[in-house]
């Protein structure tokens, strides 16, 4: 994961936080032909259900990339659902880089784009600073960023 990060904070230099999600957002878009997206939004519509297959499917096929997860219960617009993930420790960016903007620019925002725009699906990534846990809540459509808690948390002074 060292490696990873080195070439993510090499890709963050030199450019503002829009132009590193717009960038972010362009690689995971090339990583699927356009029409397969056209399908799954068309297969799996946003919905509840389509929500909890996404979690569950984060929970099996992502532990390589972002740690141990599992599904839990979130509330989303006032109805309790299991379409939540709880990554115990986000090793990928918060444990490998400890860095808050590229938490934040390199991964929270353009994932949750991604999902909405090519999978059709709302999703909203809730990384915790603090124990470098992170929770995705499918379904729910994330704040605008300028709302956002992770917009306003300070850098780690010193490990970024």
């Amino acid at each position: 994961f060292d490696g990873f990060v080195d070439v993510a904070r090499k890709m963050m230099q030199g450019r503002t936080p829009v132009q590193q999600h717009e960038m972010v957002l362009r690689v995971l878009e090339s990583l699927m032909p356009w029409w397969i997206g056209a399908m799954i939004r068309t297969i799996l519509p946003a919905s509840r259900a389509t929500a909890e297959f996404y979690a569950h499917g984060t929970t099996l096929f992502t532990s390589w990339l972002i740690g141990p997860s599992e599904v839990i219960e979130v509330e989303v617009d006032g109805v309790k659902q299991k379409t939540g993930v709880h990554i115990q420790k986000c090793r990928h960016i918060l444990e490998s880089s400890a860095c808050v903007g590229l938490c934040t620019n390199m991964c929270k925002v353009p994932s949750q784009r991604f999902f909405a725009k090519e999978l059709g699906v709302p999703m909203t990534m809730v990384p915790n600073f603090e124990d470098m846990s992170c929770d995705f809540i499918y379904g729910q459509t994330p704040p605008p960023l300028e709302e956002d808690p992770a917009s306003r948390q300070p850098c780690y002074y010193g490990m970024c």
